[in-house]
């Protein structure tokens, strides 16, 4: 419906920092969403609902016009590398880094294809692609740092926050491939037919993004 607004969220910790932004720009879940199990969630405003899914799935949403606004970390982006979004506005939040990793000491043998495990599987090729490089990529969904420990894997591509979780794993940060954080993303079909609020909204939410820097 061309008067109202759905907005797709994804579940974790990028949905735990955007929830005090929207707040701020004046959009309130009309029930506790870490205490819910609903997945559609109305808000204080009647023509504006949020949609709680999986991180990897908010760009197809968007894209898709399921959702005609949402909060994805630019890491999912990059994956997606959708053509059909507008990524109006950086909140500047859930920040980490995405960086090759590999065991402490290890070195790449010439002339041997090196393994790269990872759940970012087009922006590996990208930037392998980028190095010169040929790697062969093995798609994992999790434990990224397992692979190299039993030698399914050379390296992973995976998101780095502290380095803790590398470090216990006998694992070190190597290359640093993009700075990461949380993006707010428009459909474009949404963008032309519900220009006015989408509008107000990405300028609360930037405003909000502002005071949180300041703060």
């Amino acid at each position: 419906m061309s008067n109202s607004l759905t907005i797709a969220l994804s579940k974790g910790r990028i949905l735990e920092d955007t929830c005090p932004l929207l707040e701020q720009a004046g959009i309130k879940p009309a029930e506790d969403i870490s205490k819910t199990r609903k997945l559609i969630i109305p808000t204080n405003h009647s023509h504006i609902r949020l949609l709680i899914v999986r991180a990897s799935d908010v760009p197809t949403y968007v894209e898709h016009g399921a959702a005609d606004i949402g909060v994805a970390g630019k890491d999912v982006l990059m994956e997606h590398d959708s053509d059909e979004l507008y990524e109006p506005l950086d909140l500047n939040i859930s920040r980490c880094r995405l960086m090759t990793a590999a065991p402490v000491g290890y070195q790449e043998q010439p002339g041997k294809r090196v393994r790269v495990a990872t759940k970012f599987v087009n922006v590996a090729k990208k930037y392998y692609a980028s190095q010169g490089k040929q790697v062969d990529i093995i798609k994992l969904y999790g434990s990224m740092e397992l692979a190299p420990l039993i030698g399914l894997a050379d390296q992973i591509v995976d998101i780095v926050d502290t380095g803790n979780t590398l470090k216990a794993n006998g694992l070190e940060p190597r290359e640093h491939i993009a700075d990461i954080s949380s993006r707010l993303v428009v459909n474009k079909a949404s963008m032309k037919v519900k220009h006015a609020m989408i509008s107000q909204l990405v300028e609360q939410m930037g405003v909000a993004v502002a005071r949180e820097q300041r703060s």
